[in-house]
């Protein structure tokens, strides 16, 4: 969106950095047209903003329309980076150890290198960051999917806009048959920020979270899951604040769940989830 110039600059610059692995570069304008554009990049030029799922997946189309073969898509977010040169190599060595996982997710610190938030850490056992594993969650502004596992589910879910859609694509992937691998050695960069610091934090996440359920549980499973998130991110609003915000999410994300395509994941898929660390109520 034009709004992280130095950002984008310096995310751009340690991609293209990056060695020992083949890189075609796509810069998505959500909104825009694009004003930090690496050579030989694809540009895309969206009318209007779509949404950060919209836009991740208007540019693996570009890829596809122009031909591109590539295995594997990373998603990069404008205000991460890559820390060394070596990142998308090893991941891809990851990738290979591990044919099961749809995809790799790296640690994500802030720029010192060391501190991982809770929320960044993608499991429900969070105190130790470093410890690789299978996962059923992703960071889905520093991800690497397979192509064929991506495009066989669909890709981003665009109507979220903006919110997790990462727990969406992975309920989808694991629904697929696949799983997905945390690769805590490896790591990325991202500044120390909240996501609340985005006005519409409160009402979406929450709306989302009624649709992801909706769109993916089994029936028996769905009241159980807005059960414990609603106590949850109750518990979060009242102590640091958006309260408003959050009751007019849920409200709406429960009015209009219905225009959620369901597709409900099989039993099997819920024990998988389950052996993995996570059952789709938390």
């Amino acid at each position: 969106m034009n709004d992280r110039p130095d950002e984008e600059a310096a995310a751009q610059a340690t991609l293209l950095a990056q060695r020992d692995v083949g890189i075609r570069v796509v810069v998505v304008g959500n909104g825009c047209r694009p004003e930090v554009v690496p050579p030989d990049a694809l540009t895309v030029c969206l009318p209007e903003n779509v949404g950060i799922p919209g836009g991740r997946n208007a540019g693996a189309d570009a890829l596809r329309q122009a031909g591109d073969p590539a295995d594997w898509l990373f998603f990069l977010d404008n205000d991460a980076s890559f820390p060394c040169p070596d990142v998308l190599a090893r991941l891809v060595t990851e990738a290979e150890q591990h044919p099961e996982a749809a995809w790799v997710q790296p640690r994500l610190t802030g720029p010192d290198d060391s501190t991982t938030p809770r929320r960044w850490v993608p499991r429900l056992r969070a105190s130790d960051p470093g410890r690789p594993g299978r996962v059923t969650s992703m960071t889905e502004g520093v991800v690497m999917v397979r192509r064929d596992a991506f495009d066989a589910v669909g890709g981003w879910e665009s109507s979220l806009f903006l919110y997790h859609e990462g727990a969406d694509l992975a309920w989808r992937l694991y629904a697929a048959g696949w799983s997905g691998w945390y690769a805590a050695g490896i790591r990325m960069h991202h500044p120390l920020t909240t996501p609340a610091r985005h006005a519409l934090y409160h009402r979406l996440a929450a709306r989302n979270r009624h649709w992801i359920a909706y769109r993916n549980l089994p029936a028996l499973v769905v009241p159980l899951y807005l059960s414990v998130w609603t106590a949850i991110t109750l518990l979060r609003a009242v102590h640091g604040g958006g309260l408003g915000d959050t009751l007019r999410g849920m409200r709406e994300g429960w009015a209009t769940r219905r225009t959620q395509r369901r597709r409900p994941m099989s039993w099997r898929t819920v024990y998988r989830l389950t052996v993995a660390g996570r059952p789709p109520i938390v």
